[in-house]
């Protein structure tokens, strides 16, 4: 059977339309709701303790360039965990003297084995059972926070039942065509999870500025269902994990 060209084109026009109404509904209906979103004040002035857990494998520039943004957040009390993964590059000098300087700097050294092979999941694991607190905050070591007030902006949602707190996490602006590609794919992902999740509906967060309790993480058994995964850290647990009532959202 042959289509004549209005038939090929009734039906491009057809597949066109519900494109743009699927889009129209998610623009209205979902994206609509970051921005319409309003921060309540009233949750971020409480002040509980908090863990900020950090894993790094060979970032030593990183480290030194943002990890003293991290220990002088404005916050009665916290902490810093972070994980050192297995580094070479001297990561390990550095935190030993930076310890000397901060008391709420806690560091977990992992050790390369030949036969015990081991993603970012476990040495987040184990920054998880090091840290003392049941709120937990996790970023990476290449990652600066907003402010000095970002840790307690993240912590003060963990009222009622929230469990989860999904963060945004912008790509730094640096110039060039890629460079823009990154920061809007970035953006675009973003303006997705946040959206859902103002919705009710949140589905994944970013490992780079994301927070949950402790007590979901060994409740959820961790990452055991997806540990063969070597990415999925911070989605497929919030996949897993997030519900419309237990999770909130930051953007600062």
């Amino acid at each position: 059977m042959c289509f004549g060209v209005d038939y090929l084109y009734i039906i491009f026009l057809i597949s066109f339309q519900i494109c743009f109404f699927i889009q129209l509904y998610y623009t209205i209906v979902i994206h609509r709701k970051l921005g319409t979103y309003k921060i309540d004040r009233s949750e971020v002035s409480i002040e509980s303790p908090v863990s900020i857990i950090i894993c790094a494998r060979n970032e030593l520039k990183n480290l030194e360039k943002n990890l003293v943004s991290f220990l002088d957040q404005i916050h009665p009390d916290f902490e810093v965990v972070v994980v050192n993964d297995c580094s070479n590059d001297g990561t390990d000098w550095y935190l030993r003297d930076l310890s000397a300087k901060y008391n709420h700097l806690k560091v977990v050294t992992l050790s390369d084995h030949p036969r015990f092979k081991h993603g970012k999941k476990f040495a987040v694991t184990l920054g998880i059972k090091a840290s003392k607190n049941e709120n937990m905050i996790f970023s990476d070591a290449d990652c600066l926070p907003a402010s000095n007030q970002w840790l307690s902006r993240m912590q003060g949602h963990f009222i009622n039942n929230t469990e989860i707190v999904l963060g945004y996490s912008p790509y730094e602006r640096t110039g060039g065509l890629l460079n823009r590609i990154i920061r809007f794919e970035t953006f675009l992902t973003a303006l997705n999870y946040v959206s859902f999740a103002l919705a009710g509906m949140p589905y994944m967060g970013v490992g780079r500025n994301l927070a949950y309790k402790k007590s979901l993480f060994f409740k959820g058994k961790g990452f055991a269902s997806h540990m063969h995964i070597l990415s999925g850290d911070d989605d497929l647990f919030v996949n897993q994990n997030a519900t419309g009532s237990n999770t909130s959202v930051e953007i600062h």
